[in-house]
């Protein structure tokens, strides 16, 4: 008998060790920003490469002066970056990118903004992401708050925010909170967001490692709690979204296998009032643009120009 207490002592031990040492790795995996973030020569190089139109308006903007880099201090103390384009329009687009990746890397989405639909246009890099500080990525949801301080920093009339991502989750994340007063017409656009933070890593530990959620999840989102203050399922773009008193378009590639397709149908379910959805036709992960550009363009164009919207009916037959 003692023998065998002293077995299931050791494999216990040996299988909490494993358990504080995969928390600890897959945080770190999930969680640590891209190791060359400021290696914003390889992030233009890949930007021209996949959207070639977006040189073209880069140079033009640089030609004049109007492509601006600017920082803020966000309320933690640390200081952010972004790039800012002002076309003295009463209209501003903000544009936030996905998973580790930088503003330069969805230029493509600001010269939609700017060139297309004549936004004024702010490229936050959201915590330790790009020049932004900060040493750990927080998928969305304390960067809801930091979004938040953009918004109220370069506030207009008219705004729409518009993620991609990570970004589209701290877009969803970002709609469920009070909104300053003074902006008469506020719309968001979410692109292949995940439900929550939970949902979305426990699909990843399933697709990438063949492992379910329990025990790690549980383990690794109480790690998250105590070392960066916040756990993988109170960050939930479903809940924010239950809160959003604006119009908002949904958008999801229907082969997108990082944040599955099927996610975005509770996302519009939960949401209440004015509300679009399409879902493009053979579109990986954030590519839906590259595969439909001019329907990119028009879905976004008839959101954000559909002045009267107080039904969802109203919206749908625009964009269908």
């Amino acid at each position: 008998m003692k023998k065998l207490l002293w077995t299931l002592a050791i494999v216990l031990a040996v299988f909490v060790i494993a358990l504080i040492g995969g928390s600890f790795y897959m945080l770190d995996y999930s969680l640590a920003p891209d190791p060359n973030r400021m290696d914003t020569d390889s992030c233009y190089r890949q930007q021209f490469e996949a959207y070639p139109e977006s040189k073209a308006w880069v140079d033009s903007l640089r030609a004049i002066g109007a492509l601006r880099d600017t920082f803020l201090t966000m309320p933690s103390g640390e200081r952010h970056h972004a790039f800012f384009v002002d076309r003295g329009s009463t209209r501003t687009a903000l544009v936030i990118h996905g998973w580790r990746d930088c503003a330069v890397e969805f230029f493509w989405l600001a010269r939609i903004y700017e060139h297309e639909l004549g936004y004024n246009v702010v490229m936050p890099e959201l915590h330790a992401c790009g020049e932004s500080e900060g040493g750990a990525i927080q998928m969305g949801w304390k960067d809801r708050l930091d979004a938040l301080h953009w918004l109220k920093t370069f506030q207009k009339d008219t705004m729409v925010v518009h993620g991609v991502s990570m970004g589209a989750a701290t877009t969803m994340m970002l709609s469920g909170e009070e909104m300053p007063a003074g902006i008469r017409d506020l719309r968001f656009v979410e692109d292949c967001g995940y439900t929550s933070v939970w949902d979305e890593f426990a699909c990843q530990l399933k697709e990438q490692f063949g492992l379910p959620a329990f025990p790690l999840m549980y383990s690794t989102s109480l790690l998250c709690k105590l070392r960066y203050g916040w756990s993988f399922g109170e960050a939930s773009a479903l809940e924010q979204v239950k809160k959003c008193r604006y119009p908002m378009l949904f958008i999801h590639g229907s082969t997108d296998t990082f944040v599955p397709s099927q996610m975005v149908h509770p996302l519009y379910e939960a949401k209440p009032g004015a509300k679009a959805l399409w879902i493009a036709d053979d579109a990986e992960h954030a590519l839906s643009y590259r595969e439909h550009k001019a329907e990119y363009i028009s879905r976004i164009t008839d959101f954000v120009n559909c002045l009267i919207l107080p039904r969802k009916s109203d919206i749908q037959r625009a964009l269908n």
